[in-house]
């Protein structure tokens, strides 16, 4: 019988290939890993759960109910795939297979072990170029608060929550859930605001007082439009910010095939007379950017402004005079 791990990706790639809606008994029998032996309401107990846990790993699934049973679909257009994260533990045992494979002159992969080792080569780091500015609290309550929101999404229910931001105010908002994606270590919402009548990001780690409306539960609230696609409003993490700050980062030749892919659409490339791409781009949060040009390095260089220089050439002098 597949454990609880296979029996989830199971059930989400069933979900997701399905074209019309399914109900549990249709998921039941389709050979995702329920056992045989299970008499009914064991399995609607797994079931249940296993839908949870998909919803907490920020997959929308939706429902439709008639009076006789309930149906579940996979919604793409809310859905965001949650990227493999690793414990300390693990990215220690990673780092350490990577830099004694990199030292042996007789491995052939050495370039995309230098890439890989800059990807995980900050993990950790505490200083100028840590990712985190949320209250201290924070990744304690994301995953909580992640699992109400895609309830909401799913069943469309507005959402009333206090938010502090990236400056420090704070403030009550209502929003009508359109979408939630996971990047980086942080959840964001996507929603409408109602007070500002605008569809806007909200980093969930900000988010406290979280509510959902609960009239009429079974009613939706309000209509998604229907060409919203989640990955339209996605963001890199330092474009979130009060201030906007036009910025620019190099790849140097060797690395300047990865540049549009790592820009994702966001800003202008343009390819240089000597081979590199230069990216010129917004950033609301120059230290989060000092911190992405750092985990997707090497061979990324800030141009500028030079506060961005600063704050990179700081941080890693910071973290030479701590480890070297």
């Amino acid at each position: 019988m597949p454990d609880a791990a296979e029996r989830l990706v199971n059930l989400a790639l069933y979900l997701a290939s399905s074209r019309v809606p399914v109900t549990a008994n249709e998921c039941r029998s389709a050979g995702l890993g329920y056992p045989d032996e299970q008499d009914d309401a064991t399995f609607l107990r797994m079931f249940e759960r296993d839908k949870d846990a998909l919803r907490a790993a920020g997959l929308v699934i939706t429902v439709d109910r008639d009076d006789e049973s309930e149906s579940y679909r996979l919604d793409p257009a809310a859905t965001f795939a949650r990227p493999v994260e690793l414990t300390p533990d693990e990215l220690a045992a990673v780092r350490a297979v990577t830099a004694a494979l990199s030292a042996d002159p007789g491995f052939p992969f050495t370039d995309d072990l230098a890439l890989a080792l800059g990807k995980l080569g900050t993990a950790g780091v505490a200083g100028p170029l840590a990712t985190a500015d949320l209250p201290n609290d924070a990744d304690d309550a994301q995953p909580h608060h992640a699992r109400t929101i895609a309830e909401a999404v799913q069943s469309r229910k507005t959402l009333t929550f206090g938010y502090t931001n990236s400056a420090g105010e704070q403030k009550r908002h209502t929003v009508d859930p359109y979408g939630i994606f996971f990047r980086e270590g942080d959840w964001y919402l996507i929603g409408c605001d109602r007070d500002l009548d605008a569809v806007r990001t909200y980093a969930i780690g900000r988010v406290a007082d979280l509510g959902v409306n609960a009239e009429r539960p079974r009613t939706p609230d309000f209509e998604r439009p229907a060409d919203f696609d989640v990955t339209r409003h996605e963001r890199l993490p330092f474009e979130y910010g009060l201030e906007q700050v036009a910025a620019q980062v190099r790849f140097e030749p060797d690395v300047a095939w990865r540049a549009e892919r790592l820009a994702r659409g966001r800003g202008t490339l343009r390819e240089l007379a000597d081979g590199s791409a230069l990216w010129d781009v917004e950033a609301g949060d120059l230290g989060r950017l000092a911190t992405w040009i750092v985990d997707e390095g090497p061979a990324i260089h800030a141009v500028g402004p030079p506060e961005l220089v600063y704050i990179l050439e700081t941080g890693l002098r910071a973290v030479a005079d701590t480890h070297g």
